[in-house]
């Protein structure tokens, strides 16, 4: 095969260094901006927060009042026109554009990710330092070990343990235990006698395999003279098929002789019992939502404005920045000049990332001003392409703006994206929202006669009879998702 050189021409789309960080920054939420923007702090040479800067420069004002000199220094402006004039224009001078072929790192020095292996004290992170959130079987774990278990019913126990889900159930049957622990002389009585064990433990029902289980370990374990408790063990033990659809009827003839309004009293004990045990332990780690615009109501208008609060002002540091205009073609001026170019577009980088933010919160606004009137059912149907034609955008820069960040507004805290959703034809040949949908859907049910509660295909005529064509199964759709019961299981009597 005979080797040759070719030359080819070809076009591909890329992206070049700025609009790669643009777009980092753009899809970043308000905490992880934070920790960019601290990060660039801790690094870059050229950047400061620009309250800090001000007070200092405030401070040699007032020194050069208390002590004036013959030649006073240049103003900042004045230092960094002057910087920007003198830079050399040498081989070496900052470029406006880098190539597009260009990567980040091959220019200028990144700073580096909290993550890396560094152990001074910049690297401390007191978020690292917080206890780890206590788990179910780090709870169950501890109880075993204060109890006087031998060394083989504690390993019997902690299998059993390990089998046990975040809900405090136990999805495994005994002999899958006794498969697991892979000893011939450990029995499935053995395994059973160590899960009774297990299932007196708090929290009350954990270690249970069903619903039915976990009910009536939790009946067992309250004190014995709680009023209905031996009813509602009944009910639980024999009558647990006619809870779902609390059939009353079906109960009175179970327990002969009781009285319906005992009946009731039982059932109420039963609601009070805790079904998932382990969200009584479980606890999730907190999530922190910081709002990046705030909407008010000022003289009957929508305003709009972006969180001051998000990220601290940047500006380029006059000190170091005097000193580029000094400085020769070593590599320490040669990095004053990389970091400053960093600083720069790092700084507007993050101004066209808020411009961005705060014209789509805007236009949100605009377009959604009957859900901030009326609530959940005046909003109206939104794409991502309405917002994207509507400023000039693309789709993907709209998903990147409205995913992780927040607005503030008089009726709560939303994601960017709660305001956008699908749509149903209405009769009149609009279009109605289907959060909308939802909201009619739960007050009509909210409204309902608990004695005979509406049916999904009475809730689908009375969106009809006010112009909303909606089929049943979709209503059940909405139903579900909101989590609300059927119209069997929404029953009641009393």
């Amino acid at each position: 095969m005979k080797v040759s050189i070719q030359l080819r021409l070809g076009q591909h789309l890329t992206m070049t260094p700025q609009l790669q960080q643009a777009i980092k920054l753009l899809q970043l939420s308000t905490l992880e901006l934070q920790k960019e923007i601290q990060e660039a702090l801790d690094t870059n040479l050229m950047l400061e927060e620009g309250d800090e800067a001000e007070r200092f420069l405030a401070a040699e004002a007032d020194d050069m009042r208390l002590a004036p000199q013959p030649d006073p220094e240049p103003s900042y402006a004045q230092q960094e026109a002057l910087a920007e004039r003198e830079v050399p224009a040498e081989s070496s001078e900052m470029p406006d554009e880098l190539p597009v072929d260009t990567q980040w790192d091959d220019v200028f020095d990144s700073y580096a990710s909290s993550s890396g292996s560094g152990s001074g004290d910049d690297e401390f992170d007191p978020l690292t330092q917080q206890s780890r959130p206590l788990t179910l079987y780090d709870h169950l774990l501890w109880q075993l070990q204060l109890s006087h278990l031998s060394e083989r019913d504690l390993m019997i126990a902690q299998v059993i343990i390990d089998a046990i889900d975040a809900d405090g159930y136990l999805r495994c049957e005994i002999e899958e235990l006794v498969a697991t622990l892979g000893d011939p002389s450990i029995g499935a009585d053995e395994v059973q006698t160590l899960l009774y064990r297990v299932q007196a433990l708090d929290p009350a029902g954990v270690g249970a395999r069903h619903l039915q289980e976990c009910l009536l370990i939790q009946l067992r374990q309250l004190p014995p003279e709680t009023p209905h408790c031996q009813l509602a063990l009944t009910i639980c033990r024999t009558g647990f098929e006619a809870l779902p659809r609390k059939d009353i009827p079906a109960l009175l003839k179970l327990c002969g002789g009781v009285a319906e309004s005992e009946i009731h009293a039982a059932l109420a004990l039963i609601r009070s019992l805790q079904p998932r045990p382990g969200a009584v332990i479980a606890s999730p780690a907190p999530e922190y939502i910081v709002p990046d615009i705030f909407v008010h109501k000022i003289e009957g208008r929508w305003r709009v404005e972006l969180n001051s609060e998000i990220a601290p002002k940047l500006r380029v540091n006059a000190e170091y920045l005097n000193l580029i205009r000094r400085s020769d073609q070593s590599p320490s001026g040669a990095l004053l000049k990389n970091h400053l170019q960093e600083a720069r577009w790092l700084i507007k980088s993050l101004a066209s990332r808020n411009e961005t933010v705060l014209r789509v919160g805007a236009k949100i606004v605009e377009l959604q001003q009957d859900f901030f009137e009326r609530g959940d059912e005046g909003m109206r149907p939104l794409i991502l392409r309405d917002i994207a034609e509507a400023l000039d955008l693309h789709e993907s820069t709209v998903s990147r703006v409205t995913t992780q960040k927040y607005m503030n507004t008089p009726r709560g805290t939303f994601e960017f994206k709660y305001f956008f959703s699908s749509h149903v034809t209405t009769a009149s040949g609009g279009e109605c929202s289907s959060t909308a949908i939802r909201a009619l859907i739960r007050k009509l049910i909210a409204a309902e006669s608990t004695k005979k509660p509406l049916s999904d295909d009475k809730i689908a005529k009375d969106l009809a009879d006010q112009g909303i064509q909606v089929a049943r199964r979709t209503v059940a759709k909405y139903r579900e998702a909101m989590g609300i019961p059927p119209s069997n299981e929404r029953k009641r009597l009393n």
